[in-house]
């Protein structure tokens, strides 16, 4: 479906800044839907033209049911769909009346607002619900209704949307949650059942129609703010373990404010759940740093061990598994620094090669060079891609130039390199060495690393692996990252 600014650019040619006027208008109108209990739509004339209009925004509110059961963003009317649109862009003023509704068969109401930008109008848009279904009329539909249309002359006349950009969060209170409209000295003219009860949750119990905030004994300062800048202004208040979101929106009249608008939210429950996942949160770095703490540990005790035998095979061994426990301790370290289950594999890279380059000697050095980036890897496969890598960097490193080799050359060059795409991860491994023994056949190798690589790559990867002689050993993995965490543990 084509945006806002997409269909505005294909079917006029408005300005940007005229543009930006419009997504704010339609990034709070929601607030106007509500207030008015009707869908609103947002037309601009095709071209420049007085009688086509292209609908470039539909929106329908919370407390009433809809007019308009279909999506109408995109569709071009003319004088014949919409014949009070012509007549508003002619006169520049507010225009009411019938409108046809084919896709219910029925006739609905229809209030036709011009939109100002700097004193040129430049768009309409429509008040639009049914003739005869609807809420039953009382004090509080008869209050909404008035600060809508306050709000509606304000965008007949360019002074909403306001000429600021605001972060739209679905914390922000709406309509439904509680309604306070102030007077031009910030007294309380009307507060609806939900704005009381929210009140009460604060504190508040003593009647508060015909005083401030601040006589009740809220220091509001989200009123203040809004009051002494004429912009809409946005407060967080918590009364112990109760919080409140008020937003307060200025109503003005040719530049003098003439009151407000106070939308309050009660957010304490939400609070609550944040406070419950910091402390998740918390406790997850806490299991992956003593996790991690216990691997160095064990890889201590294994380097400990390893040096009290003599050079051989058990040594070796234990050499190894040393390796293997601290390539996973690395990725448990990463965690442990951050909220999400997700390491940047590329800060793990670099104490992957540091260990093997400690493999080389001084007659042929290792160096491992890495290029290219994992993105962000969820825990379930950076770990035993760590020892994956691990394991193909020590294997380069120990058997790039095997003993007996005749192949003259001074250091070991190991290249990794990454590429990353929406579903899979390519990491190719490669050396200058002498390459694979005739015959070689992974399934059927006797080596422990590459059996490990194997596994790790089939069963926990859910990838492949392909192994060939080409100027060295090259060694391919393709690693789907598109799987959720529940996939990847059935692997």
């Amino acid at each position: 479906m084509a945006t806002l600014a997409e269909l505005v650019r294909e079917h006029t040619k408005l300005e940007q800044p005229v543009t930006a006027h419009l997504q704010r208008l339609v990034g709070s109108w929601g607030t106007l839907s509500d207030l008015c209990f009707a869908d609103l739509l947002l037309f601009v004339p095709v071209d420049g033209s007085d009688d086509r209009f292209v609908v470039v925004g539909q929106v329908r509110p919370t407390t009433n049911q809809t007019l308009h059961l279909e999506d109408l963003v995109g569709r071009v009317m003319g004088v014949d769909d919409r014949p009070l649109l012509a007549r508003a862009w002619q006169l520049g003023s507010v225009v009411e009346g019938e409108v046809s509704i084919p896709s219910r068969n029925e006739r609905g109401r229809q209030v036709v607002i011009p939109v100002r930008w700097q004193d040129e109008l430049v768009a309409l848009m429509t008040r639009e619900s049914a003739l005869s279904v609807g809420r039953r009329p009382g004090e509080l539909e008869r209050v909404y209704v008035e600060v809508f249309d306050r709000l509606a002359r304000m965008i007949a006349a360019g002074e909403f949307p306001f000429p600021i950009d605001e972060v739209v969060t679905s914390e922000m209170p709406r309509v439904g949650d509680g309604v306070l409209v102030l007077d031009a000295s910030a007294r309380v003219d009307y507060a609806s059942p939900n704005a009381v009860n929210a009140l009460h949750r604060l504190g508040i119990y003593s009647g508060i129609e015909g005083v401030s905030l601040d006589e009740a004994g809220l220091d509001q300062s989200a009123v203040k703010v809004a009051f002494a800048t004429r912009l809409p202004a946005t407060e967080e208040v918590t009364e112990g373990s109760d919080s409140m979101v008020f937003r307060c929106v200025p109503l003005l009249d040719k530049g003098n404010i003439t009151g407000a608008l106070v939308l309050l939210r009660d957010v304490s429950e939400l609070r609550r759940r944040d406070r419950l996942l910091l402390s998740k949160d918390a406790a997850i770095r806490e299991v992956h740093h003593r996790v991690k703490n216990n691997l160095q540990t064990i890889s201590s005790l294994l380097r400990l061990q390893s040096r009290r035998l003599p050079q051989g095979e058990a040594r070796h061994a234990l050499e190894e598994s040393e390796r293997r426990v601290r390539s996973i301790a690395l990725v448990h370290e990463i965690l442990s620094r951050d909220t999400t289950d997700e390491v940047d594999f590329n800060d793990i890279l670099p104490s992957l090669v540091r260990m093997a380059e400690d493999l080389g000697s001084s007659d042929r050095p290792v160096h491992i060079t890495t290029t290219g980036e994992t993105g962000e890897l969820q825990a379930a496969l950076a770990t035993p891609l760590a020892v994956v890598i691990t394991e193909l960097l020590q294997n380069a490193a120990e058997h790039a130039f095997p003993e007996g080799s005749t192949v003259d050359i001074k250091t070991i060059r190991v290249t990794v390199d990454l590429e990353r795409t929406p579903t899979s991860l390519r990491v190719t491994v490669r050396d200058n060495g002498v390459g694979l023994p005739p015959g070689f056949v992974i399934e059927d190798t006797a080596s422990l690393g590459l059996s490990i690589v194997r596994s790790l790559v089939g069963s926990q990867l859910g990838g492949t692996i392909n192994m060939r002689t080409d100027g060295g050993t090259i060694v391919e993995l393709v690693i789907p990252v598109d799987n959720s965490p529940e996939d990847l543990e059935k692997l």
